[in-house]
């Protein structure tokens, strides 16, 4: 299925998300099960389904690593897994590094500079994948998954930076 036309977008990284956020409302309105509470069985699943299909595409489209995925399937491109990043010698120092700055953070204040630091790169990330894609270029594709790749690993690290700046503030 395609998520982009489930919810009237173009097919592309870049999407509007207050636009998605209504387009979600409306379609909630239409789909959802309580509607049709008085539904003969087959209705009330037809309608329980595409209130499933609303739902996951938003969830879907809201994410940008989940979105570029979809987009990049809905080009014929095979995803493969995060250990594709193993190739790149220059991002696994990248990652080595990230890790250790993370291991040696011991203030708030490191650990906050670590938090503004990741964003950058995501948001850098984010520009370059939007860009590749846009070109929509076989190897732009490509190049576009090995990035998606990356930022994974670069959201799980946020993730991780705010686990570690919550424990420090609990003591604090």
């Amino acid at each position: 299925m395609n998520y982009f036309e489930l919810y009237n977008l173009p097919a592309q990284f870049e999407i509007d998300l207050d636009k998605l956020k209504q387009h979600y409302q409306t379609l909630q309105k239409l789909t959802h099960p309580d509607k049709f509470a008085s539904a003969s069985e087959q209705q009330k699943r037809m309608y329980l389904t595409k209130n499933s299909q609303v739902n996951d595409a938003y969830s879907v489209l809201r994410m940008p690593v989940a979105r570029g995925e979809h987009l990049l399937e809905l080009r014929g491109i095979e995803l493969a897994n995060e250990q594709d990043t193993v190739g790149d010698v220059g991002f696994l120092m990248e990652q080595m590094e990230w890790r250790e700055a993370l291991e040696d953070a011991d203030s708030i204040k490191v650990l906050e500079q670590l938090v503004a630091d990741n964003h950058k790169t995501i948001q850098k990330q984010e520009y370059e994948i939007a860009q590749l894609l846009l070109k929509n270029t076989e190897s732009d594709n490509h190049e576009a998954a090995q990035e998606l790749r990356k930022m994974k690993f670069m959201i799980k690290l946020a993730s991780e930076i705010d686990s570690k700046l919550e424990r420090i503030s609990d003591v604090s």
